[in-house]
């Protein structure tokens, strides 16, 4: 009867053992999705922003999910207020600068050949991977 017993529950141990695997090797990466909105406004670095003319939708709370190429929702939440960023990296010596206004969200993702940002049903942005701020996946709208 043991060995019946045993013959009968090795296999669905081992398919869990092997579904924890695919778990924990699908948990993913911390990163960053930065999204920087074109806005065209001149204001002092630093201040809380959002979009602008047809890029109203990206605001504080705006719902997000990022997808991966089949359109698999990785992760998803609300935007959290933006902030300016300057667009030129000299010194322009004055208070107020051309800025973008920046969204940037923590994500943990499944490793994936590509990723694409959908903000509050709009169509999807396409995002690149981009370490020169530590791991992060960017865009800039528009494109």
């Amino acid at each position: 009867m043991r060995r019946l017993l045993a013959a009968l529950l090795l296999p669905s141990l081992a398919a869990g053992a092997l579904t924890a695997c695919d778990d924990a090797e699908d948990a993913g990466s911390a990163m960053t999705v930065r999204v920087l909105v074109r806005d065209i406004n001149i204001r002092p670095e630093g201040v809380e922003c959002a979009g602008t003319g047809p890029y109203t939708h990206f605001h504080n709370r705006s719902p997000f999910q990022v997808i991966d190429p089949d359109g698999r929702t990785l992760a998803e939440g609300a935007l959290p207020s933006g902030t300016s960023v300057a667009t030129f990296k000299e010194d322009l010596e004055v208070t107020r600068v051309p800025t973008y206004c920046e969204f940037a969200v923590p994500v943990t993702v499944a490793d994936r050949s590509a990723y694409r940002l959908v903000v509050d049903g709009h169509p999807p942005i396409a995002l690149t991977p981009n370490d020169s701020e530590g791991p992060a996946l960017v865009a800039v709208v528009p494109s």
